[in-house]
């Protein structure tokens, strides 16, 4: 059981000071405090999680903390020297503002980061705009722990929802996204950044996903697979991996990714393309007519559904 100390304060993260102005704020334009229960529960989960990964989070804003996290956010990315993702004075304003800046720190090296700001309607959405952790501390539970304490932090500040944008073809992002966070899959946003050029989103356009996570939802994971309903296959994998359309018109429709696309756009920037293109068709297509994503199954597939039908 959580003590009335921890329940009382952040664990994860030092108290605040110029951002408590900003956050009263943002309270205020809502017109409604905190549970202090649910903030309770969101601490607790969250340093459950950061305890067991290894690691401590906690808010940035000094120059030489947001250097850091630049370098880190360079470092994944690796971009086009002229396209930073982010860039460390625009992160000063953002730690000024109230916004969201935590990093992760691990025996005092930071390890992972995340960066997301307030958006409309004004109170009431948290936008997490970045999310990183270094290749060598991946597989880790870091980014749950970071997208735990992103929701804590939220509920205290008493904001209903984080959104955030995804590479659709990006398989281990799409489950840990809509399965074991629970996100709800809103709009299909096609070339959204344009073209990145950088280590992981190769040459081809930036098409993403944008998800929205209620906050007063726990964590949790969908064990639902695809041999349970009875699903017709609206974008498979071709005998030689590419993407194959089939059927869009049945009620309960499976979408199909890459095992790796960033793998594959090394390999093949042509079919990776191949893949953008059909996906954009069929995904982006169906939740253009209203229906919407129930589920990613563990095997690689987007579970669809149509309403009203």
């Amino acid at each position: 059981m959580t003590n009335n100390k921890t329940c009382g304060s952040d664990p994860l993260s030092p108290a605040l000071s110029t951002n408590d102005a900003f956050a009263s704020h943002a309270a205020g334009v809502q017109g409604s405090a905190p549970n202090a229960a649910e903030v309770c529960e969101a601490n607790a989960a969250a340093q459950a999680v950061a305890h067991a990964s290894g690691v401590f989070l906690k808010e940035l804003h000094e120059l030489g903390e947001l250097g850091e996290l630049y370098a880190l956010f360079d470092r994944v990315w690796r971009p086009d020297p002229t396209k930073p993702p982010i860039t460390r004075e625009f992160l000063r304003v953002l730690a000024l503002t109230g916004n969201y800046v935590v990093g992760a720190y691990r025996h005092g090296e930071l390890v992972g980061a995340a960066v997301g700001l307030l958006g409309a309607p004004v109170g009431r959405t948290l936008h997490s705009h970045l999310v990183a952790v270094v290749p060598s501390a991946r597989g880790q539970h870091i980014g749950l722990a970071l997208k735990l304490h992103q929701r804590a932090w939220a509920i205290k500040r008493g904001i209903d929802a984080v959104t955030w944008t995804f590479d659709p073809l990006q398989r281990r992002n799409a489950a840990f996204n809509i399965t074991r966070l629970g996100a709800r899959a809103v709009e299909y946003l096609p070339n959204f950044y344009g073209p990145m050029d950088d280590g992981i989103n190769g040459t081809d356009d930036s098409d993403r996903l944008l998800v929205c996570w209620p906050v007063g939802l726990s964590a949790h994971l969908d064990t639902e697979t695809v041999a349970e309903r009875d699903y017709v296959i609206a974008l498979g994998r071709s005998d030689d991996d590419g993407p194959r359309i089939g059927d869009t018109d049945a009620r309960l429709l499976l979408v199909a990714v890459p095992p790796d696309i960033e793998a594959l756009r090394g390999r093949s920037p042509a079919m990776a393309s191949a893949w953008r293109k059909a996906l954009r068709e069929v995904l982006g297509g169906l939740l253009a007519e209203g229906a919407h994503v129930s589920g990613f199954d563990r095997a690689g597939w987007y579970l669809i559904e149509r309403t009203g039908q």
